[in-house]
This record gives C-alpha cells, sequence and structure tokens, in this order.
C-alpha cells in the first residue's frame, strides 16, 4: 500500500466517523444519552460561575457525582457554551422520574427525559443548542482518538498499514463509541488524551538516542510534553491517572538501556512536575473541602453502591450486560441493538482472541513474519490490563456499573488487538479481507442504529383516529380530575403464574393541561387489595407530560392538547415470587407526581377497577415453587404462608422450603420481617431452621428442610402492605455478615429477598 492509498483510506475512516456521529448527536434527543442529563449541568454551571460547585450529598445538585469529576472536559464546555443564555435548562431538561434506566422493557418508558417537539426543534435555541454544540465538540475530540489509533498501531506494527487502517476503522465504527462520541460526556475528552499520551510513551520506548552523551536541558525539553499530556489527561477523568505508572516504567527502561542515574532522575521528575502542576490544584481543592484528593469519597457517596460488594464471579455473571454496553446498548443503557448483533460480535471477539493466542504461538516459535515491535505491543498490553484491572477490582467491584463503554480509554488497545486476532494469524492475502468483512459489519450496525433501533424509542405515540376509539373493545369513560379521561381498554391477559406478566392497553383522552405532571399508575391487586404487581409512568409510557411549556416569548404549547387521544400497552411484571394461588384485579387512576395526591375519577373514587386475572401456581414438589440462592450454600425452593391478611397482635405462620446446596461450616440465622415502606417493620422473627433443630452445620448438600415460624405482627403496626423479606446472615463479632442472593440472570447481588406483600389490617 503506498502513501498516498493509505493517507486517503485514513481521510475516508475519520470522516466517515464525523458523519457518523454527528448524526447521532442530532438524532439522539438531548440527555438521552449515557449520563448525559448530570454532565450538561456541570458544563452549565461552570459556564454560569466559572468555578466548580462544591458537592453535597444531602443536597446535590442536577450534575450529580459529575460534580466531583475533574473539570477539563466541562470547562472547555463552558467555553463553547458561555455565549448562550442556557436559564430554560429546568425545562429542556425535563426529567423523567419513572424510567427505567439500564432496563430494557417491553413496552418502553425508556426516556431519561420528556421532550417537546416544539422546544427541540431546528434552530435550536437555549439549553438545547448548548447541548449539541457540547455534542459536535465532542464528536472532534471523537475523531482525534481515532487518529491516534492509526498512529499507535502504526508505532507498534511499523510495517502494517492495513491493520493500523483496520484498527482505525474498528475504533471508529463501534457503534458505542460513535454514539458516546456525539454526547456529553467526559469520556470523550479523555480517551484521546491518554491515546496521545500513550503514543508519546510508545515513541520514547522505541527511540534510539543519537548521541551516548546525555544533555540534562535535552532531557528536560524531551519529558516535559510528556508530564502535561498526562496532567491533561487526568484532569479530564481520573482514569487516566494509571498511565504515570507506565510512564515510571518506560523511564527506568530508558535508564537502563542508557546506563544513566541522570536520565531515569531528570526523566521522572521533568515529567512528574509538570503533571503536578496540571492537576495539583484541583488535587487541593478536593483535599481541602473533602478531606481526598481526587473526592471521589463524595462522588460514591452521592452514586451510591452496591449493596453486596461484586466479586469476579458476579463480574463474570454481569458479563453479557457489560459486553453490549461494550457494543452499543443506547440511551441509558435501556435501548439495546437486535439481540443477533451481540451473538455475533461476541462470537467475533471470541475468534479474535483464539486468534491472538495462534499469533503469539507462532511470533514465538518464529513462524510468523508480522514484524511486531515486542516492547510497544507489552505497553499497550500493560495499558488495557491497567483499565481492566481498576475496572474489575474496584470500581465495578462497589458500584453498579458494568457498563463496557467504561474501558474507552484503552479503545485504541482494543481496536488493534481485534484487528490482530482476526488477522494477523492468517496468510497475508486473506488479512485485508478478513478486518474488511468485520469493518463493514460495525460500519453497518453504526450507520443503522440511529434510525433502527433509537429513533423509535423516543416516537410519541400515534393520535388514535375516530374509528379507532369507536372501536375500544371495553369502554370505561372515568374522568381524573378534569386531566385526563380513560376511555376504555383492553386486557390481554387473564390467566398468569409468578414470573409471568399481564399485558393491558389503556385508552387515554386529555382534557386539560396543568401546571404539575401526572403520573399514570396500573396496579395489579390480590386478594386484600395487596399490589402485588405495578406499572407507574408519564403518559404515552413516559414519553408525554400533562404540563405545559413555553419556548422563548413564543406561547405556551402543551404536549397534549384536549381532545387529543391515544393508546399506552402496559407490560405490567409479576415477581417470580408471587404468592399463588390468587385472584388479581386491575387498578388505574392518575396522581400528582410531586406531591403523590391521587387525582378523583368522577365516581369520587381515586381508580377505576376492571377485569380479572387469575394467579396459578407454577408445577413443583413444595408450595410456590422458586429458586433463590443464597451465597451458594442454601437454596429457598419454596414458601407457604397461612394468610395474606393479619391484624395487629396476630400470627401469620410461613414455611420455608429450604435445600442444602454444600457443606456449610457456619450456623446460619434466618430472619424473617414484614417490612413496608421507609423500611417500617410490622414483624420479624430471627432464628436457627427449625428454632436450632436443624442447624446449617448439620446440613447435607441435597438435604431439604421444611422450616415453620410464626410472625406476630406488632400491636403498634401501622395498618398498610407489608412484604416478607427473607434475609440468611451470621455474626461475626459484633458486624453481621450476610449470604448474597446470587442470580444467574446477572442482576445485582442482594443480601434478602422479598417474597409477597401481606396486608395489615386495622
Amino acid at each position: 500500500m503506498n502513501e498516498r492509498t493509505e493517507k486517503t483510506l485514513l481521510a475516508i475512516i475519520v470522516g466517515l466517523f464525523v458523519l457518523l456521529s454527528a448524526t447521532y448527536s442530532v438524532v439522539v434527543p438531548p440527555f438521552e444519552a449515557s449520563d448525559e442529563l448530570w454532565h450538561y449541568p456541570m458544563v452549565k454551571y461552570i459556564a454560569d460561575h466559572w468555578s466548580l460547585p462544591v458537592q453535597d450529598p444531602a443536597n446535590v445538585g442536577p450534575w450529580r457525582q459529575e460534580g466531583s469529576q475533574p473539570p477539563l472536559y466541562y470547562f472547555l464546555g463552558a467555553l463553547t457554551t458561555f455565549w448562550i443564555d442556557t436559564s430554560d435548562m429546568p425545562q429542556a431538561r425535563h426529567l423523567n422520574p419513572h424510567v427505567d434506566n439500564g432496563v430494557a422493557t417491553p413496552d418502553g418508558n425508556i426516556n431519561l427525559a420528556v421532550h417537546h417537539p416544539a422546544r427541540e426543534a431546528f434552530p435550536w435555541r437555549g439549553t438545547v443548542l448548548a447541548v449539541h454544540l457540547v455534542r459536535f465538540l465532542s464528536v472532534l475530540m471523537g475523531a482525534a482518538a481515532v487518529f491516534l489509533t492509526y498512529l499507535i498501531v502504526r508505532e507498534v506494527l511499523p510495517d502494517e498499514p492495513a491493520l493500523a487502517l483496520g484498527a482505525a476503522a474498528i475504533h471508529a465504527f463501534t457503534p458505542m463509541f460513535v454514539f458516546i462520541s456525539g454526547s456529553v460526556n467526559n469520556d470523550n475528552l479523555v480517551t484521546p488524551l491518554a491515546s496521545l499520551a500513550l503514543l508519546m510513551l510508545l515513541k520514547k520506548i522505541n527511540s534510539q538516542p543519537r548521541s551516548s552523551v546525555i544533555r540534562p536541558w535535552s532531557l528536560v525539553i524531551s519529558y516535559v510534553p510528556l508530564g502535561i499530556v498526562l496532567g491533561l489527561a487526568t484532569l479530564a477523568k481520573t482514569t487516566a491517572v494509571l498511565l504515570t505508572l507506565l510512564t515510571a516504567l518506560v523511564v527506568a527502561v530508558r535508564a537502563v538501556r542508557r546506563r544513566s542515574w541522570l536520565e531515569f532522575v531528570i526523566g521522572g521528575l521533568a515529567t512528574l512536575i509538570p503533571f503536578l502542576l496540571v492537576v495539583g490544584w484541583w488535587c487541593l481543592h478536593n483535599l481541602r473541602l473533602y478531606g481526598d484528593l481526587t473526592g471521589f469519597n463524595v462522588f460514591l457517596e452521592v452514586l451510591g453502591t452496591r449493596e453486596v460488594p461484586a466479586d469476579v464471579a458476579q463480574m463474570w455473571r454481569e458479563r453479557y450486560s457489560f459486553a453490549a454496553g461494550y457494543w452499543g446498548n443506547f440511551g441509558g443503557l435501556n435501548v439495546p441493538m437486535a439481540s443477533w448483533t451481540y451473538d455475533v460480535l461476541n462470537a467475533l471477539a471470541v475468534v479474535a482472541l483464539l486468534g491472538l493466542i495462534i499469533l503469539l504461538l507462532r511470533k514465538i516459535r518464529g513462524r510468523n513474519f508480522l514484524i511486531l515491535r515486542p516492547s510497544s505491543f507489552v505497553l499497550c498490553l500493560l495499558w488495557g490490563l491497567g483499565i481492566v484491572l481498576s475496572w474489575l477490582l474496584w470500581w465495578s467491584r462497589i458500584t453498579w456499573s458494568s457498563q463496557g463503554r467504561l474501558v474507552f480509554p484503552a479503545i485504541s488497545v482494543w481496536s488493534m488487538l481485534l484487528a490482530l486476532g482476526l488477522t494477523g494469524w492468517l496468510p497475508s492475502r486473506w488479512r485485508r479481507w478478513a478486518v474488511a468483512t468485520f469493518v463493514i459489519l460495525l460500519l453497518g450496525l453504526s450507520a443503522a442504529a440511529p434510525f433502527v433501533w433509537i429513533r423509535p424509542a423516543y416516537a410519541l405515540p400515534e393520535p388514535l383516529p375516530p374509528a379507532q376509539v369507536d372501536a375500544i373493545p371495553h369502554r370505561v369513560e372515568a374522568d381524573f380530575g378534569g386531566v385526563m379521561r380513560l376511555l376504555g381498554y383492553d386486557l390481554e391477559t387473564e390467566l398468569v403464574e409468578p414470573g409471568g406478566q399481564v399485558g393491558v392497553t389503556l385508552y387515554w383522552e386529555a382534557l386539560a393541561p396543568t401546571e404539575q405532571d401526572h403520573t399514570v399508575f396500573v396496579h395489579l391487586l390480590g386478594k386484600h387489595d395487596r399490589t402485588i404487581a405495578q406499572r407507574d409512568t408519564f403518559p404515552g409510557l413516559g414519553l408525554l407530560s400533562t404540563t405545559m411549556i413555553k419556548k422563548g416569548s413564543e406561547a405556551a404549547s402543551t404536549w397534549l392538547e384536549p381532545g387529543d387521544a391515544w393508546a399506552d400497552r402496559y407490560v405490567v411484571p409479576l415477581e417470580a415470587t408471587t404468592y399463588a394461588p390468587d385472584e388479581a384485579q386491575i387498578e388505574v387512576g392518575l396522581y400528582d407526581t410531586t406531591s403523590r395526591v391521587r387525582l378523583l375519577a368522577n365516581d369520587n373514587s381515586d381508580n377505576v377497577r376492571f377485569g380479572q386475572v387469575k394467579i396459578h401456581a407454577r408445577p413443583g414438589d413444595v408450595p410456590n415453587p422458586i429458586s433463590v440462592n443464597f451465597g451458594d450454600r442454601m437454596e429457598l425452593t419454596g414458601y407457604d404462608l397461612s394468610e395474606l391478611a393479619a391484624r395487629p397482635g396476630e400470627t401469620i405462620t410461613l414455611t420455608l422450603h429450604w435445600r442444602g446446596l454444600q457443606k456449610m461450616e457456619a450456623n446460619y440465622t434466618i430472619s424473617t420481617q414484614l417490612v413496608g415502606g421507609a423500611q417500617r417493620k410490622a414483624a420479624q422473627r430471627d432464628g436457627w431452621p427449625l428454632d436450632g433443630g436443624a442447624p446449617t452445620a448439620a446440613w447435607k448438600p441435597g438435604q431439604k428442610i421444611a422450616d415453620t415460624r410464626s410472625l406476630v405482627v406488632f400491636p403498634d403496626a401501622p395498618p398498610g402492605v407489608y412484604d416478607v423479606r427473607i434475609a440468611v446472615y451470621v455474626l461475626e463479632g459484633e458486624k453481621i455478615a450476610h449470604l448474597p442472593v446470587i442470580s444467574e440472570g446477572g442482576q445485582m447481588l442482594s443480601n434478602h429477598v422479598m417474597l409477597t406483600p401481606v396486608r395489615v389490617t386495622p
């Protein structure tokens, strides 16, 4: 490949990336990219105040945990948009409080914010304009990262321009990278800066000194730019601080090669001092305010942590969501591509891993003529390994961030390894075709995603034509507070079992806009008016609001005009632990989202009830068969209750069916509780199985135990619905150590399981 062709192809790759990412930045509604609804308020705060917010976990601002992030990206965004009047952010950033964040649901409600076409239409104004400008700035940062990937691979594989172009194309067309690059997110700055620092390190480790004479001033000039770039990268995101360790390694290797303590000392100081000058002020700021150099103690306090820290086994269970978050899971990680895309891409990643192993074995045996610089390759591997280990052993262990995009600071490495693994072990005449096939697949997915998966996810409900209104299966005609009218319903399900779902379509008509948001609730009520399943959303499955909006000096407009009619299909999921048999009804109504006060219907009730859904038990040799794994030591296989309702002072008999999974050294205590809102308890009974007659240390693997215990409702327990909560623990000194509840589906570990609701009556 000649140089001109190489440059032309690189320009095409970068140009296509800019076009794709800019398309995402326009198609994706504002605040619908991962964490953008918190990243942009940081940009606005700095543009308004030219200072950093003071984090207060008891009173978080709209930036939430992002207020503890390094500020460089946000300062650049502020410089781009400070001239724009963004006082309309509270209206433009109209949040959906019921969003199913991180969950792809069958019925919708995936939008993080409620969008109005009039406010977001071109020409953009105010906050919407500012968001799009910062997005375009991010696109340019992403383009720089793609270009740097090409340079990095050229440094590692100097005689393989096709592989360098292939790695750059894999980087450029990975759908999730294209999506994030078209959003407001500080990952967009740390990725090119970290790549630039890595490139500088590669050039240093590959360079040969022109003279054996070491000139101190030349060393200073040589290392200072690296220190500045390291500081800027860390000031974009603290992940980049890991590069300082690689820098120390490179300085040491160069010093050993030249047998010079002078290079070690001067090179180290010439890198460290500018690094500290760039990031030191921010570290001192954090130390003064939060007592922590990075401020991550406050970050975690605002963000929250896992109920049970994840171990390596749990990380493996979350591998599918991690991979989806790397390849492309859009919105708030709740707008996935088609499932087959992940199967294909994951399979190709496995093929690439096997190819890398074959390549390295052939290289060791001298049977592969691919010219690869070992020191550069190892340095890249160390950078990728550092990113993965910091994510695996620290960040994702304590937070619920199993997101593949979090390893994008090393995406240049991953793209190079994919290109190498898929092609490097093949004969030279096949390499270009292999990498080209993979690149075309990624390019096709990236080009399709905005229009096939993303845009339809945020499409407003279609208005109902009069003929369809007349054909509603079951009429209701219930007005709720003069805001909305329930015209009728269509119940799809009359028989369901625990773990299933109930589908119901509600037909609505708008009556009048209000000053407040109102929420639609769809409850499944079992015996004794127990809410056994529910779905609460804004109208339109989260896409509509009952409020009015105003755009600049124009007259107020609304999402819903009086007389608008539409249909919402709700899918109400039942937990696998739902009690059966039971008979349930659908309960529907509206409430004020802020005060949670229900609106009265035209019959002065606060809800409408209809339909009948029978809940039948799943087959099994115990009542209510379930499978709840407590720490791989014991399994709850079923349960039974004597009553589903009781008065204060009365007793509910609960039978828990257990099976031992392995030999246990400890005698675990089983805690059974009735827990209501605000963690208020109505009953509790802790003890060993069978009141001590069957201690867990005596259980054998496979042994079955039916543990019956009495729950006496506290005399002062207020009336209401309470959940039956089960936890298993052992006392370690004065500390309670719970057995975690393990899900094979990749959900997060918990220290308890909720079975079914019961009602405490007056």
